[in-house]
């Protein structure tokens, strides 16, 4: 059995492999943890010791096989639990990634899999993640972007929204800026801000808000991905 704490190291590291190539270096892990970096190393013996992780010295940790399968199974109960919060229980997207963070680690696989066949095998959650497999495989590598890194007159559609910070996420709902939504990137400011219109209007984004929001090419006119059924317009 590993700790709550344990999963969440495991569940960290894989996030940042995603973003960064592996092995992530241990200052990378206590920043994303909010943790001291002798923290992340004690924590990184105990890992390796349980075959979970393997470690380079002088250059940081990668997650072993064994390591991979228990981080996409933990992530796969938080973004089920998420869309469930949203679909059957009224939460708002807002409210849900606390509460999945300290349910994911003690559902069983059978309340798993009726959460799963209840939704109807979401492929994303509330705030546009895929939601991996049953079968644990990883999710595809993403080939979204930061909308930040769009050039003025691209037309986008925003595909996920960082989910961590309840006042971001506020905001964005208030702005219509949710995942499915097709954007048009109107001006970069050079005092950090962006402006972008969609078909309620025009808003404009501080760059740091911009660089949590991940969009790809519009290859429609619609407004609406079929695949996320669980972003909801203000």
């Amino acid at each position: 059995m590993l700790s709550d704490v344990m999963e969440d190291y495991l569940k960290g590291i894989y996030e940042l492999q995603r973003e960064h190539e592996a092995p992530v270096k241990t200052s990378l892990i206590a920043e994303s943890l909010d943790v001291t970096a002798p923290t992340v190393t004690s924590m990184m013996e105990k890992l390796a010791e349980r075959g979970l992780v393997a470690r380079e010295k002088y250059k940081g940790v990668e997650l072993t096989d064994e390591g991979e399968t228990v981080a996409v199974e933990i992530i796969r109960h938080h973004r089920l639990l998420e869309a469930f919060l949203v679909d059957h229980l009224d939460y708002e997207w807002t409210e849900v990634h606390e509460e999945a963070d300290v349910l994911e680690h003690h559902i069983s696989e059978e309340f798993e899999a009726r959460i799963a066949e209840r939704l109807g095998d979401p492929a994303v959650d509330p705030h546009g993640d895929p939601i991996p497999e049953a079968t644990l495989e990883p999710p595809a590598a993403d080939e979204t972007r930061s909308l930040a890194d769009f050039s003025v007159g691209d037309r986008v559609v925003v595909a996920r929204v960082r989910d961590r910070n309840e006042d971001e996420l506020e905001y964005l709902a208030e702005a219509g800026i949710v995942p499915g939504r097709q954007l048009v990137i109107e001006e970069k400011a050079p005092i950090g801000t962006m402006t972008v219109s969609h078909e309620d209007g025009r808003q404009t984004l501080p760059d740091d808000v911009a660089a949590t929001i991940r969009a790809e090419p519009a290859e429609t006119d619609t407004d609406e991905r079929p695949d996320n059924r669980h972003a909801s317009e203000p």
